[in-house]
């Protein structure tokens, strides 16, 4: 089967994915965080099921505890967002990586050659990635508004049913 064929099979039975939205900042609340606003405006636009909402601080213990609440069979994707750069706060990559059954590198691969045709080299600090977790589709983009964007429109959203599906054969 090609992979237009799958991404069509997909369709049909995946007409609305469910999706948890995890920001991590130190800084945003829920009126201050655009990005997460943004991952929940493009989703439901889309025709997906926000079924979780919730913002944690830069630290491993908090990243990890949403990782484990929405693994837990009723998400069927969760997007996290921010703490995926290289200073010393930024911690969602490191806990993500240890815990991830399956990584999908090409999502942090297509993530940064996008990324590089928009702010040239900086691209090279994000530390976007996405796996596997407990059957559960695992997204970590940047927190900046214009990577989310960039991440929902270019990447996700175009195969977030198809993905769904391949996790349940």
């Amino acid at each position: 089967m090609s992979a237009q064929e799958h991404k069509e099979q997909a369709a049909i039975i995946h007409e609305s994915v469910a999706i948890a939205i995890v920001t991590v900042s130190d800084t945003r609340t829920a009126e201050s965080d655009r990005s997460g606003q943004t991952i929940r405006a493009l989703a439901e636009e889309a025709g997906h099921r926000i079924i979780a909402y919730r913002i944690v601080k830069d630290e491993p213990a908090q990243v990890q505890q949403a990782l484990e609440e929405f693994s837990d069979g009723t998400a069927q994707m969760i997007i996290f967002n921010g703490g995926t750069g290289v200073s010393r706060r930024d911690q969602t990559y490191d806990v993500l990586a240890r815990a991830l059954e399956k990584e999908l590198p090409g999502f942090g691969e297509l993530f940064r050659m996008l990324s590089y045709a928009e702010i040239g080299s900086a691209a090279m600090m994000s530390r976007a990635t996405a796996g596997i977790y407990r059957g559960c589709a695992v997204v970590s983009v940047p927190g900046s508004t214009n990577a989310v964007k960039l991440a929902m429109t270019q990447l996700i959203l175009p195969e977030i049913r198809h993905l769904a599906w391949e996790m349940t054969r």
